[in-house]
């Protein structure tokens, strides 16, 4: 039985947006599917691993016998459509539990799962908070902080990032109990307090999909679900239930130390220092002196390196150490040509923000080296 025709580009650009989520080994085999409804000129493909659920609506250059739906293999599907020059037709038969992908003189034959037994998540009943924000502002927030966010932590709030709307402003927030990183945004309009966690694989989902443009995301926060939409695509997850950590407790108010750091003399020199650190620790010591910053390294072997740069600085002197992973990631991910420095003393936090503007703060533990 026919199903549809469609070009290559129609069928593989909805497929990448939401087999992103598909795990390739899971308890539930329907869990590697893509659930895929076809009716008229609407193509409309579902994902989901129970945790976080996408699904997005192609329409256009589309051929359909008749309605559909069934689910087969994302990835193996995903892997055919690349595989396949550009520009091509794509056929799609479907007959006993046997999906066949014709295109030109090539055919494959996937196995596929009844479209009923396939799992969806619905946005919860409830009352719900709703914000609306540009494509690209929510982008470049997530970029600020997600790199902040735990692994695999044992505590699991900290495996997310925390979404805090209330007093016309939007703050995000991540943290790995090592270092801290913050910003907020303006929103008009928006009153009420909603403290949120969205999970890891949801966030960096969110990273992966949203696009550098003005088209609003709507974003609807449950008390244990979010549902987004934006452009064709609406992701539903589920939140992390659990408190976040007094994260205005961690961020350092009076910081005597402060010197200004131009990002492109600061992030060369800590990438070249990081050749020579413990590959374990990735520890560097930060030296600031009279007019000067030096940043040191050594590693098992006695190796050593010594990057020195010149500084406003006429304050006394201070040895500090840090992890270089933690210093390089936020300025990878920060835009701006310079860069406040706070410090302390040995045993206390640094302080990394903008200048003139309190919206991104970076908090960052010292460590022994």
């Amino acid at each position: 039985m026919l199903l549809m025709k469609i070009e290559r580009e129609q069928l593989l650009r909805p497929l990448q947006s939401v087999s992103g989520i598909v795990e390739k080994r899971h308890t539930l085999p329907i869990l590697s599917n893509v659930l895929i409804d076809i009716e008229g000129d609407a193509l409309t493909l579902l994902a989901t691993d129970i945790e976080i659920q996408i699904r997005t609506r192609s329409t256009g250059s589309i051929s359909a016998a008749q309605p559909a739906s069934l689910t087969v293999a994302a990835r193996k599907l995903q892997d055919i459509l690349r595989a396949l020059p550009e520009g091509q037709e794509v056929s799609l038969d479907a007959d006993e539990r046997k999906l066949t992908v014709r295109a030109g003189k090539s055919r494959f034959t996937l196995q596929t799962l009844p479209a009923q037994d396939y799992p969806r998540m619905q946005l919860a009943d409830g009352e719900t908070t709703k914000i609306s924000l540009s494509q690209k502002t929510l982008k470049r927030l997530l970029s600020l902080v997600q790199y902040s966010m735990a692994q695999q932590d044992i505590r699991y709030y900290l495996n997310g990032l925390l979404l805090s709307v209330g007093d016309e402003e939007m703050r995000l927030v991540a943290t790995d109990g090592h270092r801290l990183a913050f910003v907020s945004e303006p929103l008009p309009g928006v009153t009420g307090k909603l403290d949120v966690i969205l999970p890891r694989k949801t966030v960096l989902e969110l990273a992966r999909q949203l696009a550098d443009i003005d088209d609003p995301v709507d974003i609807e926060l449950g008390a244990n679900q979010a549902r987004l939409r934006f452009g064709s695509v609406e992701l539903i997850t589920k939140l992390i239930d659990g408190k976040f950590p007094d994260y205005e407790r961690v961020i350092p108010k009076d910081h005597p130390k402060e010197l200004l750091l131009q990002r492109a003399t600061f992030l060369p020199a800590l990438q070249r220092a990081a050749i020579l650190t413990n590959e374990k620790f990735k520890g560097v010591r930060v030296v600031l002196s009279a007019g000067t910053l030096k940043l040191i390294s050594s590693n098992a072997e006695q190796e050593e390196a010594v990057e020195e740069l010149e500084v406003d600085y006429s304050g006394e002197g201070l040895d500090i150490g840090f992890n270089v992973s933690y210093l390089l990631d936020v300025l990878n991910n920060v835009s701006g040509d310079t860069l406040s420095l706070r410090l302390n003393d040995g045993n206390s936090s640094a302080l990394i923000t903008l200048p003139g503007t309190d919206a991104f703060k970076y908090v960052v533990m010292p460590m022994r080296v």
